[in-house]
């Protein structure tokens, strides 16, 4: 148990620290077509980025997390797509 306790305590928050959950589903669609893709890629998220990208649109859209820039989030080879939309 103490084993346990120790690595518990030692580690570290996150990055972006902590979001909102989406309570209200504000977010379900894309989040489901982000999952569909996933499950029908055999989880190869690069298959699922536009699908990805999107869900992450809508939670910095509706306030579920701070906005960020597209290239701080691994999106820097679609800037040029991402200025367009």
């Amino acid at each position: 148990m103490a084993g346990f306790m120790q690595t518990r305590l030692g580690r570290k928050p996150p990055d972006k620290g902590s979001f909102p959950l989406d309570h209200d589903g504000e977010c379900k669609k894309e989040m489901l077509r982000y999952i569909i893709c996933l499950r029908k890629s055999d989880h190869d998220n690069n298959s699922c980025r536009a699908e990805s990208k999107d869900y992450l649109k809508c939670r910095m859209d509706n306030n579920l997390m701070a906005k960020e820039d597209w290239k701080k989030l691994g999106y820097s080879d679609d800037i040029k797509k991402t200025e367009d939309t």
